[in-house]
């Protein structure tokens, strides 16, 4: 049975804590169902994901070969029609990877309640700030660790950092980058793979309002 769920996130700044903040996520009870939606949803992603660039050539993609390269009868050799064919050294190919795009498809409710669940379940390893302010024209890798560190976060600690932002401008973006073990994606862009790889999660507030069900 899939329920709504209201929680109460604490929010933080500079280590310290200012107020809470309440958001709605639908989520469903059942254990089983909830491992059977991310599954779906962590599947459906991976192959939408993938591509094959393998590629072989059939013979009739082979360059040249027009010409009957010797005579039908009375050489005392095989007879052959093409320089093409797949016996021959150089011709094409026979049932050999072509390119391929994959895709699956899930339905967006579906997807949602996966997302719901996740976030609901680290819940004890989400932290939310206010935002994250860059107090610099140009981007600045020092401030970004400054930041982490306000709300007690060590990055030597994780190796999965995710944070989600509500817009990911250019000088977040770049100020934040260099650090490996940090993934920032946006609000709207939240993802299933992202989520079951974080070891701790920090939300920005206004990136809570794209997240809470209306």
């Amino acid at each position: 049975m899939t329920i709504i769920k209201t929680i109460t996130y604490k929010v933080e700044n500079e280590g310290n804590e200012i107020n809470s903040e309440t958001i709605r996520l639908k989520i469903n009870e059942d254990k089983k169902k909830q491992m059977y939606c991310i599954h779906r949803s962590l599947k459906n992603q991976l192959t939408n994901s993938r591509t094959r660039n393998a590629n072989t050539k059939t013979r009739s993609e082979v360059r040249g070969g027009g010409k009957k390269p010797w005579k039908q009868k009375g050489t005392g050799r095989a007879r052959v029609g093409s320089i093409r064919s797949p016996l021959w050294k150089g011709g094409g190919v026979i049932f050999g990877p072509k390119k391929a795009i994959y895709r699956s498809k899930i339905n967006k409710k579906e997807k949602d309640l996966a997302i719901s669940t996740l976030l609901y379940n680290k819940l004890s390893k989400t932290k939310i700030v206010d935002c994250l302010l860059i107090a610099t024209e140009k981007p600045k890798t020092k401030i970004a660790l400054e930041i982490l560190n306000n709300i007690n976060i060590n990055i030597n600690k994780y190796k999965n950092i995710l944070i989600i932002v509500e817009k990911k401008t250019k000088l977040i973006y770049l100020s934040f980058r260099n650090i490996s073990n940090i993934e920032l994606i946006e609000a709207k862009n939240l993802n299933i793979l992202s989520l079951l790889k974080a070891e701790i999660i920090v939300i920005t507030r206004p990136s809570l309002n794209i997240i809470n069900i209306k």
